[in-house]
């Protein structure tokens, strides 16, 4: 399978040059050892009124209640720390307590009992208004690519502002405080489940091994919409076990829904930037996978009276986001737009795809792939449409809307992905790439 080429950025012209000294991937990384990275993300959204297209799927307020949640890491260490979010709330949350532990693999129990964890040295903690909160580290080994649940009492009433919409696992709301809780949590008239993620928006982990961190900034194909539920099935969930060998960590900053220009189930994407990806502890490099939203909305429910976005608008956008990244020393890696012809049959939504919109997805892919604008491009169109006919999705990696890959879409993107793209030096120690040639 033909994979993108890697254009060289000056950060991976050290790399390059260090690797032909001779010098390790590991040696190199180790020299800027993070200390920190993030492991684990789920980007925050407002909560949308009763009046949006899509349910909300929480509750308006929690009280006296305790939300249990799911996560699987990418990279694993001896410590962890979670992280809290706030950010479009109006008043102060209170945590009563919360519990972190690794779970069992096939049990669902959690291994050796929960961990509390601390805020500040405290158990509880007051989170302000458009505020986040990192706990203290905890004490609990995990390995790579496994799970770890968390669990949160609110003692008070607590209105639910933030959430991330489309989790993609089953979590859960029960009744009084059972952050202690070592087996799975069962349905019962005392508990609801939802997959939205609440609070939790991020899980940091201590690495001494001179680990980093790739954040993908994508909306809903990276959200993963149409991915397995409870499956980590996700194309960042795939890309993470690829990377793992490697020390390296990947964060999914996708939201379903988002778009690059304007607000839509999320802030717009320069307005997240900062918080999503720059700020994550260990990022060295974004994968932005966003646009077909800002062209696809306009006339539809979500934007009827909307017009579309211009080539130049969608550019100088990407520029911009461009920019923001290399000042923080962040290379940015842009992936091409999908092919959606017929999307969303028989939905309200059946009028998404346009000719009109197909060319203009056309041209921003074109800019992508020849501006040299980004540090490098990988070419997600090129591994997902019909070599027949190329504005639709394969068949076999179609997950049936005609806009989200289903699993097997989503492991080809992973899989598409050269990895000297990402990491100059270790594309041809990667098995997964040699397989693919030999396919």
């Amino acid at each position: 399978m033909k994979k993108t080429k890697n254009l060289v950025s000056p950060a991976s012209a050290v790399l390059a040059l260090a690797l032909t000294a001779g010098t390790s991937m590991t040696a190199v990384l180790a020299a800027d050892s993070p200390g920190w990275v993030a492991t684990w993300q789920a980007s925050p959204q407002p909560v949308w009124g009763s009046d949006f297209l899509f349910p909300t799927n929480v509750p308006s307020i929690l009280h006296d209640q305790t939300v249990r949640q799911t996560a699987r890491i990418s990279l694993g260490g001896q410590r962890l720390r979670i992280v809290l979010s706030n950010a479009y709330g109006k008043q102060t949350l209170v945590i009563g307590k919360a519990m972190v532990g690794r779970v069992e693999k096939g049990s669902g129990m959690v291994a050796n009992g929960p961990r509390v964890v601390t805020f500040g040295g405290r158990e509880t903690a007051m989170i302000l208004p458009g505020a986040s909160m990192i706990s203290d580290p905890v004490a609990l080994p995990v390995p790579d690519r496994s799970q770890v649940v968390v669990s949160m009492y609110l003692p008070n009433p607590t209105p639910v502002s933030t959430f991330h919409w489309d989790g993609r696992q089953t979590g859960w709301i029960v009744a009084g405080d059972r952050s202690s809780q070592v087996t799975p949590t069962q349905a019962d008239s005392a508990s609801h489940s939802t997959t939205a993620r609440l609070l939790l928006s991020g899980i940091q982990i201590e690495t001494s091994q001179g680990a980093r961190t790739i954040a993908i900034l994508g909306d809903s194909i990276t959200d993963g919409a149409a991915a397995s539920l409870d499956k980590d099935h996700r194309w960042p969930d795939f890309l993470a076990a690829r990377l793992a060998p490697h020390h390296v960590a990947v964060v999914n900053a996708g939201i379903s829904g988002a778009r690059l220009l304007s607000d839509g189930m999320g802030v717009n994407a320069l307005a997240r930037l900062d918080r999503d990806v720059l700020a994550q502890p260990g990022v060295r490099d974004v994968i932005v996978m966003l646009g077909i939203n800002d062209i696809s909305w306009p006339g539809t429910l979500f934007a009827p009276n909307a017009m579309p976005p211009s080539l130049d608008a969608m550019t100088s956008a990407y520029r911009q986001l461009i920019e923001q990244a290399h000042a923080r020393g962040v290379r940015v890696i842009g992936a091409t737009l999908t092919p959606f012809e017929g999307a969303l049959p028989g939905t309200p939504l059946d009028n998404y795809y346009q000719p009109e919109k197909n060319a203009l997805r056309l041209q921003v892919n074109d800019w992508i792939r020849h501006s040299g604008s980004f540090d490098a491009v990988i070419d997600f169109d090129a591994s997902l449409r019909d070599r027949a006919y190329p504005t639709r999705m394969a068949a076999r990696y179609d997950s049936g809307d005609h806009l989200h890959p289903g699993d097997e879409g989503n492991r080809a993107m992973a899989d598409f992905i050269d990895l000297d793209v990402l990491l100059p030096g270790i594309g041809a120690a990667d098995t997964t790439a040699q397989n693919l040639q030999e396919r």
